[in-house]
């Protein structure tokens, strides 16, 4: 279990001295999970906020006719979680997947309680990634709104280049709300720079 990516992470925010440390991974559970795994699913409750080690995973709801809406991926150094299921105890909207074999690191929701109370400074760093993924769901739904499929497709490859190497296409037309016929479409105008 490589711990590393995790406190590197948590650095970023905040500095816990080794007895936090070791506090903190005495809470945690190491999980690994195959590909095509479920980590939460729509209607039960999320138990967990997960750190990725390796792999990767996507956020979706299944939708009355049962069409797939991916609203979010995740790989190595994200989080992944139905996160107002996790901070609200309630059933969850989202599914999530693993789309490769993962391994992550979970902070369960009594455990993360208990460790706000032994370490307060990781309030702070748990407030900094809901802040962050906060920001992210509004600019997607403001790009949805206001962008072209094609603009939408330039910004995912440009900002996300590591996920769609990794990704099947159709779930990046999922992600992106259009079929993998227009999706193919619009890279093919692309590569003949249209």
């Amino acid at each position: 279990m490589n711990k590393k990516p995790l406190i590197d992470y948590i650095h970023k925010y905040i500095n816990l001295t080794v007895e936090e440390e070791t506090m903190l991974f005495s809470k945690l559970i190491y999980r690994n999970y195959l590909k095509d795994q479920y980590i939460v699913q729509q209607g039960d409750v999320c138990k967990s906020i997960n750190f990725i080690i390796s792999g990767s995973t996507k956020t979706f709801y299944v939708d009355a006719e049962g069409q797939e809406h991916i609203v979010v991926f995740s790989i190595e150094d994200w989080w992944t979680s139905d996160l107002g299921s996790f901070m609200t105890q309630k059933p969850a909207d989202f599914n999530v997947q693993c789309i490769e074999n993962t391994q992550l690191f979970q902070f369960t929701y009594n455990n993360l309680e208990e460790l706000y109370k032994e370490i307060p400074k990781l309030e702070r760093l748990f407030r900094k990634i809901v802040e962050r993924a906060f920001v992210a769901s509004q600019k997607r739904i403001i790009r949805n709104f206001s962008l072209t499929a094609k603009a939408r497709y330039q910004i995912f490859k440009n900002t996300y280049p590591k996920i769609e190497q990794r990704v099947p296409q159709y779930m990046i037309a999922s992600y992106l709300g259009i079929t993998k016929e227009f999706l193919s479409k619009i890279k093919s105008q692309l590569v003949q720079g249209q």
